[in-house]
């Protein structure tokens, strides 16, 4: 089981960090009492592997229980039970920012003020800071760039884009645009099947519908240079931290050229090796 202690600075990017954590499979707890660690600790590792990965997030919103931290841990230790710990820091200037950005009331009230409380909160963290088998400074920073930080300390080597989710709807126009829809390819200018007598009643989950579609060169070429732009994109979406993609390919009424081409765009990218679901909007809605 991976068990990781995540603290470090109010305000130095937590948040962030336990979103990740969670979008990569840790089961992820916030603002802790220290007390409860070993206890905790033991509960999970006795699971049988229903706990692979665990995060736990205990920083000065616990007041003066942070202090009993480190011998919580090294309790843990003792016991046999292996785990690492990485602090979140930034700096002064960039943290005083932050404060006065959001707005939040800092967890530490000092007679110096907001930079008084962080300069505060910094001493009362040093021990720990030193004892951090991983420190990262959020300071310059973008969200991408931390995610980055983090992938190299905690993927050990699972980090790949094909994880990334991708959801492919095929739509038709005369019903709206998919609202969550991050790519919207229009297919409306391909032959129509639904002109065909004996194509109208079906859709393009039927052969004869696909093979009229994608008979048409202009189809074909298309087809083509919209898989390579969803190929090159993917990798990059993963890279700025999404973990999830929504592609929307319309017609006109979301039946017969979207589906066979949504289809198609699915069998490639599953072959490619990422995680595909296919949602048919509209399909029994419309006739054209």
């Amino acid at each position: 089981m991976k068990f990781t202690v995540v603290t470090g600075l109010s305000g130095s990017g937590k948040t962030q960090v336990l979103k990740f954590l969670e979008d990569h499979g840790y089961f992820c707890i916030d603002n802790l009492p220290p007390v409860l660690i070993p206890k905790l600790t033991e509960l999970f590792f006795s699971t049988n592997g229903k706990f692979e990965k665990i995060a736990i997030v205990i920083d000065m919103r616990v007041g003066e229980m942070i202090n009993e931290l480190l011998d919580n841990l090294n309790s843990l230790k003792e016991k046999g039970y292996n785990y690492t710990m990485l602090f979140v820091n930034a700096n002064d200037d960039v943290l005083v920012k932050r404060y006065k950005e959001t707005r939040h009331a800092h967890p530490i009230e000092s007679d110096g003020g907001l930079l008084g409380s962080i300069r505060l909160e910094r001493k009362m963290l040093e021990k720990i800071y030193n004892e951090a088998d991983y420190v990262i400074n959020t300071s310059a920073l973008t969200i991408a760039q931390l995610h980055e930080k983090l992938k190299n300390i905690y993927l050990d080597g699972e980090d790949d884009e094909s994880k990334i989710k991708v959801d492919i709807i095929p739509f038709g126009f005369k019903y709206g645009l998919p609202l969550d829809a991050d790519l919207v390819f229009d297919v409306r200018c391909f032959p129509n099947p639904f002109y065909v007598p004996e194509l109208k009643e079906k859709n393009g989950n039927d052969k004869e519908v696909q093979e009229f579609v994608m008979k048409s060169p202009q189809t074909q070429k298309f087809y083509k240079q919209m898989y390579e732009m969803v190929f090159d994109l993917l990798p990059l979406y993963y890279t700025e931290g999404k973990q999830s993609v929504t592609i929307a390919i319309g017609c006109t009424g979301g039946k017969h050229r979207s589906v066979t081409l949504a289809n198609k765009l699915g069998e490639a990218l599953i072959k490619d090796g990422y995680i595909v679901s296919i949602i048919y909007r509209d399909i029994e809605k419309g006739k054209k």
